[in-house]
């Protein structure tokens, strides 16, 4: 393990804010919905008539409030990460999806199910990933480099998705770059810098990477977290590859949040740090009741935290907004046709790549 000195400089460094990362001015406050236990039973009852009328159905992410998960789960919607979240609505008889997540996961969902009605509680909900990586930056950018193959993440916006040759989840993306690599290939990659710098050292690939970050998993912290391991040494390290190389270093386990799901319910080890928005501590408790969850440290001496691992446009949807746009029909997402045939492609090509493969299609958040 690294001297504390090392872990502190490199933590620091890591602060070092590109044009592409978000001032802590420009991030929302993280505000979670207080209901009580009546008004949520009132609202659920509600809200299930309305799915059921509607012929609609909730797909939500692993970061969204733990009632919306319930939800989901009870009324034959789906819980997972974006991609998956979108191959189930278009595996679903659903007319209708409310996905409870952030935009390009609606923009997702309506790329890959054209003909439904998609529909999101907060049209507000976005990603500091998605927000860093203006298609019109990103664009020149690629021109820039005609020679090179562009990769981008799942967390991109539907028009970078056009741009791109591939899209690629935190699960398959170092099997892809690997592909690419052996293929010959020079890789254009973004948004995240640390999954790019991770996906770099595991290929070796030649990459220029952009320079975005997650606003959650930047504020981890590999002083505090080495510091909080010497407490619990019997814990085992989940990590989310969207973290920084210090605590990446740390990890015994990297991945995303359906491998790190699925290491809290196969490991033998009682006690788990992890480092991921805690709201996938409703679906590991569920997988594994009898597990101790610690969450990993995002504030100390290295700095200070601002959503404090849990992200704040996740936490935009809740139940009172998924009963108000059944009600009334608005929030749904569009996707320009031409865009969303474009993006399609760079999907479908994930998709094929990994039909037959070791590696999780839906790990893409």
């Amino acid at each position: 393990m690294m001297e504390n000195e090392e872990l502190l400089l490199l933590d620091l460094k890591g602060l070092e804010k590109s044009p592409y990362m978000l001032r802590r001015e420009e991030i929302p406050d993280t505000v979670c919905e207080v209901i009580s236990e009546d008004e949520r039973i009132a609202i659920t009852g509600r809200i299930k008539k309305l799915l059921k009328e509607q012929n609609a159905v909730i797909v939500a992410h692993y970061y969204t409030d733990a009632n919306l998960q319930s939800l989901a789960d009870e009324t034959g919607g789906y819980v997972s990460d974006s991609l998956d979240m979108a191959r189930f609505g278009h595996e679903s008889d659903a007319e209708t999806l409310v996905v409870c997540g952030v935009r390009f996961m609606g923009e997702t969902a309506k790329i890959l199910n054209p003909e439904k009605r998609v529909l999101m509680p907060d049209l507000e909900a976005n990603c500091s990933l998605d927000i860093g990586c203006p298609i019109d930056a990103f664009s020149a950018f690629c021109d820039e480099h005609p020679d090179r193959t562009v990769v981008v993440y799942a967390n991109t916006s539907a028009a970078v998705k056009a741009r791109a040759d591939w899209m690629v989840t935190s699960g398959s993306a170092v099997d892809v770059v690997r592909h690419l690599k052996e293929q010959g290939k020079k890789i254009i990659w973004a948004p995240d810098k640390y999954l790019g710098e991770y996906v770099r050292e595991q290929t070796g690939a030649d990459m220029l990477i952009w320079q975005g970050a997650c606003v959650v998993h930047e504020e981890f912290k590999g002083l505090e977290l080495a510091e909080l391991h010497r407490k619990h040494p019997d814990a085992v390290v989940l990590v989310h590859p969207e973290s920084p190389a210090p605590v990446v270093a740390q990890a015994d386990v990297v991945g995303s949040t359906t491998a790190l799901i699925n290491a809290v319910r196969t490991y033998p080890a009682r006690k788990f740090i992890v480092a991921t928005d805690k709201g996938i501590f409703h679906k590991m408790q569920e997988a594994a009741p009898d597990k101790i969850l610690l969450e990993a440290p995002t504030s100390g001496r290295s700095a200070t935290c601002k959503s404090c691992a849990h992200c704040p446009w996740m936490a935009m949807n809740s139940l009172r907004k998924v009963e108000q746009v059944l009600m009334t029909g608005e929030n749904e997402i569009l996707v320009d046709p031409d865009i969303g045939r474009k993006a399609r492609v760079t999907i479908q090509r994930l998709m094929d790549f990994t039909k037959g493969r070791p590696v999780a299609l839906a790990s893409d958040a």
